[in-house]
């Protein structure tokens, strides 16, 4: 084939596909580095700093269905937070907004029943696991401590202490109570948690929450529950502040 019938582009067309073809790569970068922005600021903590509760008018108290109120008894409204302590999208609410809601029910705005479910043990190394951190916070919440209470909830769900699902190992009873005993709590409550005392208890009391979770409209966890309407606080990182 003789060299007259090659395709040669124009230095115009060249330019211009150059110039085009630089701009496709310019707005995907800007995509990617936008959606990574976003990413990350979606996830970041709301109120970072602040940690747990620190007001010494907040009370803690397990009551007898096994749900767990945290907040001053002045509370302006209270909801109902369901969680299970492997649940990644439970972390990544406590995450996210876990110091905003600690210091709206140290200001009196909100209290909180945790309802701490178990319906993941079957996710669980030890195939327990679950059942047992329910156990674990009962015994640290029973001890009236509401401080050690909120800080040990929030160590719970935190990404160097909750196990992956389907994961190789999980935490000990020992291990837990550790876990407990560096968040402030009693060493009555991490002699309750190394005993595994509470153990048969929770797993009643969490069979009880799973129950309340549906008749709530809800359809998994984490989910929140104000005056009988489910919320949607994954999706809406202002639903502290709106309560």
């Amino acid at each position: 084939m003789s060299s007259k019938n090659k395709y040669n582009p124009q230095p115009e067309s060249s330019r211009s596909t150059y110039i085009l073809g630089g701009l496709a790569v310019l707005v995907i970068a800007v995509l990617v580095i936008g959606g990574v922005i976003w990413q990350s600021n979606r996830s970041k903590p709301r109120n970072d700093g602040y940690g747990g509760v620190q007001n010494s008018e907040v009370q803690v108290a397990l009551q007898d269905d096994g749900v767990v109120l945290l907040g001053r008894p002045d509370a302006a409204t209270t909801v109902d937070l369901f969680e299970d302590p492997m649940c990644p999208y439970c972390a990544e609410l406590e995450n996210k907004n876990g110091q905003e809601l600690a210091q709206a029910i140290d200001d009196g705005k909100v209290a909180v029943r945790y309802h701490v479910l178990n319906f993941l043990d079957q996710l669980s190394a030890s195939g327990d696991y679950s059942t047992r951190a329910v156990a674990a916070s009962e015994c640290v919440a029973e001890t009236g401590d509401a401080v050690a209470y909120s800080a040990f909830h929030a160590a719970l769900f935190s990404p160097s202490n909750q196990p992956k699902e389907n994961g190789s190992s999980d935490h000990t009873n020992e291990e837990l109570a550790q876990i407990a005993g560096d968040a402030g709590a009693s060493d009555e409550a991490v002699q309750c948690i190394t005993s595994g005392a509470k153990v048969e208890q929770a797993r009643t009391h969490a069979e009880a929450g799973r129950q309340a979770l549906a008749a709530s409209g809800a359809t998994g966890t984490p989910a929140v529950v104000k005056d009988g309407t489910v919320i949607d606080a994954l999706s809406n990182e202002n639903w502290v502040s709106q309560l």
